[in-house]
């Protein structure tokens, strides 16, 4: 596989990504990989190499270049998790759209990318990332997923539930079972608005585990069974919508 480091300009600075693509049989579909609170760093690198590996263009970028370029969260101490929420709270609808359409212009201008087929993945903070990149940009993105995505409704005019009728493309919502972030009454709210919009959409409940569960490297959180059941979920999406 190819990989590169690059910077890739927005209205608001440098956004510095991890790129990574097979090297024969492209062009490839994209997926743009929306991290978690923790931030970029080799595990999600090593979830962007296998998303690679079956074919596609991944595009993973670092969603607090504003604030720094090099922020990921080493260990859990009171302290680096004040920075880390600092760094989450900065990031907003507005954000992520200016973020999106640099995104897909840089996709555009890659010959080793189909930009016409793209999919998005969000865990953790970035599920109401792929709500609104969905929303603002539903002539270019054909399929999102949200894995244990965090407040996905709120009270806010911007909620990602709200934007349940400007969603074109189908959705898959991964929920654990225990998920403070996510609590079984904002699914339901979810769910609720995305039916009425008549939005094509999977809402899966997976039982047992706790938010975080796919990551590998958290200790005590990380659910193998339920992870594999994830990539399945992803692999499968992912293949009807962009091939």
């Amino acid at each position: 596989m190819i990989e590169k480091h690059i910077d890739i300009r927005t209205e608001d600075g440098s956004m510095n990504s991890f790129v990574v693509f097979p090297e024969e049989n492209g062009p490839h579909p994209v997926i743009l990989f929306y991290m978690d609170a923790p931030g970029k760093r080799e595990e999600l690198h090593e979830m962007a190499r296998r998303f690679a590996a079956v074919g596609y263009y991944v595009i993973l970028p670092n969603l607090y270049y504003r604030r720094t370029h090099d922020f990921w969260l080493q260990e859990r101490t009171e302290s680096a998790m004040e920075v880390m929420f600092t760094h989450m709270n900065s990031l907003t609808r507005a954000t992520t759209e200016v973020d999106t359409s640099a995104l897909l212009q840089f996709a555009d201008s890659q010959p080793e990318a189909n930009a016409a087929r793209i999919g998005a993945v969000g865990y953790c903070m970035s599920g109401p990332f792929v709500m609104w990149a969905a929303a603002a940009f539903p002539g270019r993105i054909n399929s999102i997923a949200s894995i244990h995505g965090a407040q996905m409704a709120t009270g806010a005019s911007d909620s990602p539930h709200l934007m349940a009728p400007k969603i074109m493309c189908e959705s898959y919502f991964a929920c654990a079972e225990t998920d403070k972030w996510a609590p079984p009454a904002d699914i339901q709210k979810l769910q609720d608005a995305l039916k009425a919009a008549g939005t094509a959409h999977r809402i899966e409940w997976y039982p047992g585990v706790e938010h975080g569960f796919v990551f590998p490297r958290r200790t005590g959180i990380y659910n193998m069974a339920a992870a594999e059941r994830h990539w399945e979920r992803l692999f499968s999406l992912f293949s009807r919508t962009l091939r």
